[in-house]
């Protein structure tokens, strides 16, 4: 289930990404001089490329990139603390001031009231799913990555800590720093004009704008740019995988299996990077607010994914009691359990039923009393995936499997003779060249945390 709702999510998120690479380099080039028609071409090109070239060069690319994002992550943090202190040009020490005045919690739909303030709540959660999304990511990688039973799990245990700390942290700082009335925030957002929407809509580089700092709005928007391009490269290969793996389990045309012989699915990623040319819709301003709905579908089908991963996973875990498989070997065990994903598939039904509440408000600048455009791009994935999992159902004949017949050691002895050829290809290689002194640095410092 997990993989016929995560191609559509990765097919158009991608496009979206390239939209945003060009929204970026506005901030340095006017639409009005260079088409952004030409820095999609450009980025769409070197996403296909990169992920034409294999597995090994995507991941050696994209951990340099990912490197890069750490230290700018930190050097965030660090800054908005200066900045909150008073140690920017401006020598003001903002402290907590903006959460009393203008307050920490802006009002939608109705004013200055405590629904209001909820509704802006609920508003941004379920906006934030849309950058969220993307972390399931790691799970795709398994099939290619080496020694999986041990990387895996340090990768996932590397994603909670990046959201907890790179993401919470930066974003509580950012309140203290820039409150959400500012005018050059508004300004910024602002989609009227021709150019529309820009980099200055960071709500970052408004910050350091605030502050008074001349120079690092530019570098800010550099790094923003690397990092919109990662992402789409990343939402390429990933898109392309589960296509291929859609194909290689019958559920998609069989020409969509085929690699060459690096392994590389070329069939199902000339699909993907089709669809990646509904980036060029933006080209036109116009087309602006209909790309907007491809957010809308993203975002459905990413909770969509979730709700998917999450009964699979109840389901295994009933099973592997069932069986009478204990925690104690398996390489990973999710920390909050069976409950934790009862909790968690609550949560995300609850987002994706009630995502779209603001599309019924009245609203003369949308659609009149109702905006049902918007709902429709907002819920049109919940029945498509019902549909999908029906059909699939009746067109295959599926039947239901019980906990204690439930198949959970297929593939087993392939994945336990490629990780015993791994560790002592390892062990050899660890005894001929001893570790670097910077790689025993990284293992017991920033290695032991993640």
């Amino acid at each position: 289930m997990k993989t016929l709702s995560n191609t559509p999510q990765y097919i158009i998120v991608t496009p979206n990404n390239l939209t945003a690479f060009a929204m970026v380099i506005k901030f340095w080039v006017e639409p009005e001089r260079i088409n952004p028609g030409v820095w999609i071409a450009i980025s769409l090109v070197a996403i296909v490329l990169i992920n034409y070239f294999g597995i090994k060069f995507f991941g050696e690319f994209e951990f340099w990139l990912s490197s890069v994002k750490v230290v700018v992550i930190l050097a965030l943090i660090m800054l908005s603390l200066v900045l909150a202190c008073g140690g920017g040009p401006d020598k003001d020490p903002k402290g907590f001031r903006y959460w009393r005045d203008p307050g920490a919690f802006a009002s939608y739909i109705v004013d200055n009231s405590a629904t209001g303030r909820f509704l802006a709540f609920w508003s941004v959660l379920t906006t934030a799913v849309f950058a969220y999304l993307g972390i399931e990511l790691v799970g795709v990688t398994v099939g290619e990555a080496q020694n999986p039973r041990k990387v895996i799990p340090r990768a996932i245990r590397l994603t909670f800590y990046r959201i907890l700390l790179f993401y919470v942290v930066l974003v509580f700082l950012l309140g203290m720093i820039l409150p959400y009335n500012d005018e050059r925030l508004q300004a910024a957002n602002s989609s009227s004009g021709k150019s529309g929407p820009s980099a200055a809509a960071s709500p970052f580089v408004v910050a350091i704008q605030v502050s008074g700092i001349k120079v690092l709005p530019g570098i800010l928007n550099g790094c923003i740019l690397v990092f919109v391009f990662s992402a789409a490269n990343s939402d390429l290969y990933i898109a392309s995988r589960t296509l291929y793996g859609l194909a290689v389990e019958g559920n998609a045309p069989g020409i969509f299996s085929r690699t060459d012989s690096r392994g590389v699915p070329v069939y199902a990623l000339g699909l993907s990077s089709l669809f990646c040319l509904l980036a060029f819709m933006n080209v036109s301003t116009s087309s602006q607010t209909v790309f907007k709905y491809f957010v809308n579908l993203v975002t459905i089908f990413g909770i969509l994914t979730w709700i998917s991963i999450l009964v699979s996973h109840i389901y295994f875990v009933r099973a592997r009691k069932a069986q009478g498989v204990p925690d104690s070997v398996m390489p990973f065990v999710s920390p909050g359990g069976i409950w934790g994903s009862y909790i968690s598939l609550f949560c995300c039904c609850l987002i994706a039923f009630f995502k779209g509440f603001d599309y019924f408000h009245p609203n003369p600048k949308t659609y009149g009393k109702w905006d049902y455009k918007n709902f429709i791009t907002a819920y049109i994935g919940i029945p498509l995936y019902l549909i999908m999992i029906i059909g699939y159902k009746f067109y295959m004949k599926s039947k239901g499997v019980k906990p204690e017949t439930a198949d959970l050691y297929s593939g087993k002895a392939k994945i336990d003779e490629e990780e015993a050829e791994f560790l002592a290809q390892e062990a050899i290689r660890l005894h001929n060249k001893k570790r670097s002194r910077g790689g025993t640095i990284y293992k017991n410092t920033i290695g032991a945390i993640f």
